[in-house]
């Protein structure tokens, strides 16, 4: 289970920056700004390190919110199973800008492009627009697109676990 971060810079408009992946597993997908950590790499440290990489965006630890945790799961490639923190952030220095992984896009809430993201995406990523705090399981079918089951539960709050920094 691969340990990974997302991250979702979203503007004085309550816009959200979305990449659209120029290569490798999602291409062509719009999504968050993360990956997967680096040894001896905190969440946030790989969230902000991920962010700037990806967007050319660069953010404080400290600006990150910690707003869901996601198991994701694929029925029959376990090799692609990963769990994941997802952040927003409504504060950073930089312009977005293409880089060689994403080509980054505002979109207001109504009209994230959810036909070209992941299937799971039109179900938690409302519930972030409303400010709710999740955990949840999303296990892709066979296909790897279409959703076999999924889980989301409300949650107070949310802490990061330091065990999985160490792999």
């Amino acid at each position: 289970m691969r340990p990974t971060t997302l991250c979702f810079p979203i503007n004085a408009a309550g816009e959200f920056l979305l990449g659209r992946k120029k290569r490798g597993f999602g291409v062509a997908k719009w999504n968050g700004f993360g990956g997967k950590l680096e040894a001896g790499e905190t969440f946030r440290q790989c969230a902000v390190r991920e962010l700037r990489e990806e967007s050319g965006l660069v953010a404080k630890e400290a600006d990150l919110e910690l707003v869901a945790f996601l198991d994701f799961r694929f029925d029959t490639h376990a090799e692609l199973d990963h769990i994941g923190y997802v952040y927003l952030v409504h504060t950073w220095q930089g312009t977005p800008a293409p880089t060689e992984e994403m080509e980054p896009r505002w979109f207001s809430a109504a009209t994230l492009p959810y036909e070209d993201m992941w299937s799971g995406d039109r179900l938690w990523i409302p519930m972030l627009q409303a400010r709710r705090k999740i955990s949840g399981t999303i296990v892709f079918a066979a296909d790897k697109e279409s959703l076999k089951y999924t889980e989301f539960t409300d949650v107070a709050d949310l802490t990061e676990s330091d065990s999985l920094t160490a792999f």
